[in-house]
């Protein structure tokens, strides 16, 4: 469990928190956790290997992969019964950290690497080692924050957001929140 402060106040979980970025990281926002999803994504499935990696002690490794594979992103397979020996392999749920875990790795490489991006990843389609780039899925434009608007989730209302002042007067409310009663 994470401890961090907000407004003064110790918060030992996001659980509560109405925002999907806390709910991601209540799963994965310590840092070991990350690393292990990332390690996953290029191919270390077993225990040993992660700690190798990682250079992670053995109960702190044991304690994150326990805790991804109760969240569902990892999942266990044995591949060896005595002893009992475990893959941890990706989920559905754990494949969808793939934008997140190239995000950051972009943003490493840019921002956190002064002598270059310690690895590439290169597009088996077409051999670019280029940025992955957001783009809309309805009309395939690249998207920035600029040119997004944020608008109430169903059944929320606009004082919900987590918004400056300034932004919150031009946020109408989604179908079922306040303007729509």
């Amino acid at each position: 469990m994470q401890l961090t402060m907000v407004h003064g106040v110790e918060r030992k979980s996001f659980a509560t928190m109405d925002c999907s970025v806390a709910q991601c990281l209540e799963v994965v926002g310590e840092w070991w956790s990350m690393l292990i999803v990332r390690d996953a994504f290029l191919g270390v499935t077993r225990f040993d290997a992660f700690q190798r990696h990682l250079g992670i002690a053995r109960n702190i490794l044991q304690q994150r992969l326990s805790k991804l594979v109760d969240a569902g992103i990892l999942t266990r397979v044995a591949y060896s019964e005595r002893p009992p020996r475990y893959d941890y392999r990706l989920t559905d749920k754990g494949r969808d950290l793939w934008p997140v875990v190239n995000a950051m790795r972009q943003w490493g490489d840019r921002h956190a690497a002064p002598d270059g991006p310690p690895l590439r990843l290169v597009h088996k389609g077409c051999g670019s080692t280029d940025e992955a780039v957001l783009v809309c899925g309805s009309c395939g434009e690249p998207v920035g924050p600029r040119d997004v608007t944020a608008v109430p989730g169903p059944h929320r209302q606009a004082s919900d957001l987590f918004l400056a002042p300034e932004s919150r007067r031009r946020v109408p409310d989604a179908p079922g929140g306040a303007a729509a009663k």
